[in-house]
């Protein structure tokens, strides 16, 4: 039987997953993007990771609550704090630089969108850990 535990260390693990790519791969891929291509670019790279940050949130919502509702320990506690603060992020910076990144290319607004991506991946990172502790 799964525990809310090992779903919630799978969940975190595809989270990492997903936010390392972004951080590693994606976002400085799209930062070299020339400005007179950005907005096309921006656009394909908006729909292309939609679904996934639907898919992988929503995961992590489910699981996460699933912990919540189960008792957690401390451990599990410390994973859905850092797993908190990374959708803190995204909602209060890197949501609302894609959304000012959509109109108009803007070199200085893409290098912020990268600094707060590492603290996306590294949340991402003590979420994945810690999970993975409070299985022990």
């Amino acid at each position: 039987m799964i525990t809310s535990e090992t779903a919630l260390l799978a969940s975190t693990a595809a989270h990492f997953g997903f936010q390392a790519t972004v951080t590693a791969v994606a976002y400085p891929a799209l930062a070299k993007v020339p400005a007179a291509q950005w907005p096309v670019a921006h656009r394909a790279h908006s729909r292309a990771i939609t679904r996934l940050v639907v898919i992988v949130y929503g995961a992590l919502v489910v699981t996460g609550a699933w912990a919540l509702w189960s008792g957690p320990g401390a451990w599990t506690l410390v994973a859905l704090a850092a797993t908190a603060a990374a959708f803190t992020v995204t909602a209060a910076a890197a949501a609302p630089a894609h959304t000012r990144l959509g109109a108009r290319y803007d070199p200085d607004r893409i290098a912020s969108l990268l600094r707060v991506d590492r603290i996306r991946a590294g949340a991402s990172a003590v979420a994945l850990v810690a999970a993975a502790v409070a299985l022990r």
